[in-house]
């Protein structure tokens, strides 16, 4: 759903308003609602940046974020997951993490809620890709499927629950099957 407005805002101007809930994304001027998680897509998410940050976090390598707001290429989404490497993480003049990221995720993750549009989605993982992300996922969770999407490459579909899900380099741990993912479903 997309809100009415009366003029055009611009980046800055959607920057400077309140936050939203749910929460909304700057996409070619236009001020979209995200759709509020369901139960599939809160589970995975939760689960996901848990098994992501148990590979990377302590090692320094990279952090797993869930809905955190990237701005970047004219655009402020927020990817379901974002993931950044350690160097690349923003830090505040306290040496804190800062509150504002303004870069593309170094890996991108969507998870497809019912009535979310896959092509709208589909469009933000491309933006991602654009601006310097690695490689960015799709999943689906009424299909079983993950789609894979890398820089001038085909989009790969993994759908065989055996099939071995690939993930950046510097994730290299992280050995999830797409029986694995989709068995965080299974109470």
């Amino acid at each position: 759903m997309v809100q009415a407005q009366s003029k055009m805002l611009t980046l800055e101007e959607f920057l400077k308003l309140p936050e939203t809930k749910p929460a909304s994304e700057y996409i070619n001027g236009q001020i979209i609602p995200k759709p509020m998680p369901q139960g599939k897509h809160s589970r995975i998410q939760g689960e996901f940046v848990a098994a992501i940050n148990a590979v990377v976090k302590l090692k320094k390598i990279a952090c797993a974020f869930p809905e955190l707001r990237c701005t970047f290429g004219g655009r402020s989404t927020i990817p379901d997951i974002a993931v950044f490497v350690w160097n690349r993480i923003p830090c505040d003049e306290n040496g804190e993490i800062a509150n504002a990221f303004s870069l593309a995720p170094d890996w991108t993750i969507e998870i497809l809620s019912p009535d979310q549009s896959q092509t709208k989605v589909t469009k933000n993982i491309l933006h991602c890709l654009r601006h310097e992300t690695l490689i960015g996922w799709l999943i689906d969770p009424e299909e079983k499927a993950v789609l894979v999407y890398r820089p001038q490459q085909e989009i790969e579909i993994f759908d065989e629950p055996d099939a071995l899900l690939p993930a950046p380099s510097f994730v290299s741990e992280l050995n999830l099957t797409v029986k694995d993912l989709f068995a965080w479903l299974v109470l």
